[in-house]
């Protein structure tokens, strides 16, 4: 299995293997790997002749500097964990020198109003940070495709307007939310959970579960107050925001529509870990 750590290296050995047909799939990630993340790799190994996994923890989209000091950075795991995939996979795993040559610092990016939204709201340059890296991994891999889970529904839809508006050679493929038993969105942040509050945690599945159960039924503003009342009942919760939006726009919905399609958001801390989840409504 090669692993780089010098763009340089990876995009000639890249250049190396290409063919003028050749496909090249690419799951950009900041590690701490988990099945969700390998089940992107799966499907990129299928779909593509050659499969690149970037492993970054990236700075510029951190605006609380404590989560980034604790973000887990577990390589020599995340290696193995790419092994039981396939030995054939390149691992791309810079430092932030290499990646940001010495200017560590993110471009202002407009994405038509959906960075203002949820996390963008709660989070500020966090996407101007995620724009900016996920162009300058792009520019290195020159994927055909590249892979994003869904649980990230807000950075999908800014990862695929970035594409539109720098008009990028690559095909954007969002893949359904991986989930642990109980129901709780996989992230690398759960490992910083402890067993009983990764338990409890299961609860913010189950709200959203409800919400779409009841949406047809349910105002908006009704749903609004439940999902409320239910955090503010539970002791271990912060809810930091739900939010009804329409897919496409991420505007807060008012009303519903018909022939639209809506999305519910959530952000919630346990304790002092950060937790986001999302669900679609039709």
């Amino acid at each position: 299995m090669l692993v780089f750590d010098k763009k340089d290296a990876l995009s000639h050995h890249l250049e190396s293997l290409r063919q003028p047909k050749t496909s090249v799939g690419f799951v950009p990630t900041m590690g701490a790997l988990h099945q969700g993340h390998l089940s992107l790799l799966a499907q990129s190994v299928v779909e593509n002749d050659i499969t690149v996994i970037s492993i970054f923890v990236n700075p510029t989209q951190f605006n609380n500097p404590e989560d980034l000091e604790k973000y887990p950075r577990t390589l020599e795991s995340d290696i193995q964990k790419v092994r039981t995939i396939s030995e054939k996979i390149l691992i791309y795993a810079p430092s932030v020198a290499d990646i940001y040559e010495g200017k560590t610092e993110s471009k202002s990016y407009s994405f038509e109003g959906l960075e203002h939204q949820m996390e963008g709201k709660f989070r500020p340059g966090h996407f101007d940070g995620v724009g900016t890296v996920v162009k300058k991994l792009f520019e290195i891999v020159n994927p055909t495709r590249a892979y994003f889970g869904e649980k990230d529904f807000q950075q999908l839809q800014i990862v695929k307007k970035l594409v539109a508006k720098e008009q990028l050679p690559v095909i954007i493929v969002g893949c359904p939310v991986y989930r642990e038993a109980n129901g709780l969105a996989m992230s690398s942040r759960n490992e910083r959970l402890s067993p009983q509050e990764r338990q409890e945690a299961a609860l913010i599945y189950a709200t959203l579960q409800k919400t779409a159960n009841q949406f047809a039924q349910q105002s908006i503003a009704k749903t609004r107050q439940m999902v409320a009342e239910t955090f503010a009942n539970h002791p271990l919760f912060q809810l930091e925001y739900f939010e009804i939006a329409e897919e496409n726009t991420l505007k807060p919905a008012v009303k519903k529509q018909k022939n639209r399609k809506y999305r519910a958001f959530i952000a919630v801390f346990a304790n002092n870990v950060r937790l986001i989840d999302t669900i679609s409504l039709n």
